[in-house]
């Protein structure tokens, strides 16, 4: 046979070997993939990858911040062992852009929670020191046994700061409310910021202003009053003085005055009650306001001398409401505690609780009738301030307690009252109190003003 025969023999030979290897590994194929009817699918496996960072950068101030690798490190560690690796000298340098992105997005998110150096606090969900610290603060026995008290607004805030009062925590809604306030001030106070509606639900004004603030309770030597010059030799008593608007007016009257200092006995409501120091309008830190006093240690308030004088509702000697006559300064001795207007006829010799008289449950004072200290009449308008003076004001419901009455007589003071048309029942205590104060200062003036010094240094230096 030829040999190009041969060849194209072994050719055509070579090709059916591979068609027949070719179908029967297709029926193999075939086969394996189904069986009884049944077609199982090729399913495909993939390799998962555990991925690690090249290198952590963790900033200066933040340790729980991660910082991921940029897209180049990333792409460089896909990469397959027959690739090129990039060297880890260049993923450090392209780190080193991203630090301090990053680094500059940590300090501004610091930064927001400063204000003019001031670092404050943004309260998480479920803070309840709000809710604890309002809720205890309206309480008379928290504030005296943990000398802490409530102050809400900003000028009330503004006036305590000013004076000198030590702030413990100041609540705010926003940064700007806490902006109003002094920040010089407010640098050992831990600062809070809170959402407005948590202050409106505890804010006792009709519309809260947004800040709240915690004092420690001041102390009436150690704060600073500003309107000591234009002060008087006067001072106001409240006698039992237990409504609150009532107390708070009578301290932005006696502010408003003028006044050397108040002095609040035991029966008065407290003087730093929520109440009080919104009627008060700053009062507390414009003069010195000394509480719970009985009248021993009250007296130890008062220059020596002084003359004590007591507001009276009563009628004048002729049993009128108006007297026809100005001669009401002549002795009147009353028979029982009703001539007197504001004065309850049953005293207290421990002066921690002023109850109102009953005749009917008492025979020891003979139906009611009992024996007052001799006191005189006198016109507000008339002289009755020719120094150091201090004026009595009692409670509407019960009236002057005996022992102001008896300070009266000791000092040689008067009965001053206000009168009034007829049919027209008393003035309020606080109106009372409002008219009284000023004309006492009206007539210390005109007193202080007159020729020759001597008089005024000398009250000076006994009210210094």
């Amino acid at each position: 046979m030829p040999l190009n025969q041969r060849r194209r023999n072994g050719g055509n030979m070579a090709a059916y070997t591979r068609s027949v290897i070719c179908l029967v590994s297709m029926e193999r194929s075939y086969l394996l993939s189904r069986r009884s009817g049944v077609i199982v699918e090729s399913k495909r496996y993939v390799r998962g990858l555990r991925r690690k960072p090249v290198r952590v950068l963790m900033p200066e101030d933040v340790t729980d911040k991660v910082i991921r690798p940029p897209p180049a490190a990333r792409d460089a560690q896909r990469q397959k062992p027959g690739k090129e690796v990039v060297p880890m000298k260049h993923l450090e340098e392209g780190f080193a852009k991203p630090k301090s992105n990053v680094h500059l997005t940590v300090k501004n998110a610091v930064q927001n929670d400063l204000v003019d150096g001031l670092r404050f606090e943004r309260a998480l969900p479920g803070d309840k020191r709000l809710a604890r610290l309002v809720s205890v603060a309206r309480s008379r026995t928290f504030r005296e046994h943990q000398g802490k008290i409530l102050l809400e607004g900003r000028r009330l805030i503004c006036d305590a700061l000013d004076a000198g009062a030590n702030p413990q925590m100041v609540f705010f809604s926003t940064v700007d409310r806490l902006r109003e306030l002094p920040l010089d001030k407010l640098k050992r106070a831990t600062l809070v910021k809170v959402k407005f509606e948590e202050i409106k639900i505890w804010s006792d004004l009709v519309a809260p202003q947004g800040v709240i603030a915690i004092f420690s309770r001041p102390d009436p030597l150690r704060l600073n009053f500003g309107n000591k010059g234009h002060s008087v030799p006067l001072s106001l008593i409240c006698d039992n003085i237990r409504d609150p608007g009532n107390l708070g007016t009578m301290l932005r009257c006696a502010a408003a005055a003028g006044c050397h200092n108040v002095l609040l006995t035991k029966g008065c409501v407290d003087a730093w009650e929520p109440k009080v120091l919104r009627a008060a309008m700053g009062a507390h830190f414009r003069l010195p306001i000394y509480p719970s006093l009985g009248w021993d240690d009250l007296e130890k308030h008062l220059p020596k001398p002084v003359t004590v004088h007591v507001a009276d509702s009563g009628c004048g000697p002729d049993g009128s409401r108006e007297p026809e006559n100005s001669q009401v300064n002549e002795s009147h001795k009353p028979s029982k505690a009703g001539d007197y207007g504001w004065v309850s006829t049953k005293p207290n010799p421990k002066n921690t609780r002023y109850e109102e008289y009953d005749s009917d449950s008492d025979s020891d004072w003979e139906g009611g009738r009992l024996s007052l200290p001799n006191v005189d009449a006198n016109l507000y308008h008339e002289s009755w301030a020719q120094g150091p003076t201090a004026l009595v004001i009692g409670g509407e419901t019960h009236g002057l307690s005996v022992e102001a009455v008896e300070l009266a007589e000791r000092t040689a003071g008067r009965r001053l009252f206000i009168p009034v048309v007829p049919l027209v029942d008393s003035l309020n205590s606080a109106m009372a109190a409002s008219i009284l104060l000023f004309e006492g200062r009206k007539q210390l003036l005109k007193l202080m003003q007159a020729p020759g010094g001597q008089w005024k240094s000398k009250a000076g230096e006994q009210f210094s």
